[in-house]
């Protein structure tokens, strides 16, 4: 009886294996395009620089980020994104802490009103074109 019972539940194991995934859920990346005004280029970098990485630094020693990048691209149309920003999330979950993250942000930036008019001062440096979450799947 006993054999009988190892013998199924290795047969219910392989069945189980066959049907996993190939691949395990990794982190998140939130991309966001931006198309920078016409000689605001320096201006903006700066901003990125100062204020942004001061808050993406303070994110990262707070753990709710794991990374972040700024990449410059090369559009192929006038419409395009001509930089990049990416927030590195180490999973879905670490988006819900929005008031941690917000609590950081107040400590480094300043409090809401004064975020929010820096971020339409922000406007005439740049225009978001959009942004879109992704998520790692790491192969097995």
């Amino acid at each position: 009886m006993l054999l009988v019972s190892v013998l199924m539940f290795a047969v219910m194991g392989s069945v189980f294996a066959q049907d996993a995934k190939p691949y395990k859920e990794g982190k998140v990346l939130q991309v966001s395009f931006i198309k920078i005004k016409p000689g605001q280029f320096n201006n903006y970098m700066k901003y990125l620089d100062g204020p942004y990485k001061a808050n993406m630094e303070a994110m990262k020693k707070a753990g709710l980020i794991t990374g972040y990048a700024v990449y410059r691209s090369q559009p192929r149309a006038p419409q395009d994104a001509d930089l990049i920003l990416t927030v590195a999330y180490p999973n879905m979950a670490a988006l819900d802490r929005s008031d941690e993250a917000d609590a950081i942000s107040t400590k480094v930036m300043g409090p809401m009103d004064s975020r929010d008019k820096a971020s339409m001062d922000r406007e005439s440096m740049r225009e978001l074109l959009g942004s879109q979450l992704t998520r790692e799947l790491i192969l097995k």
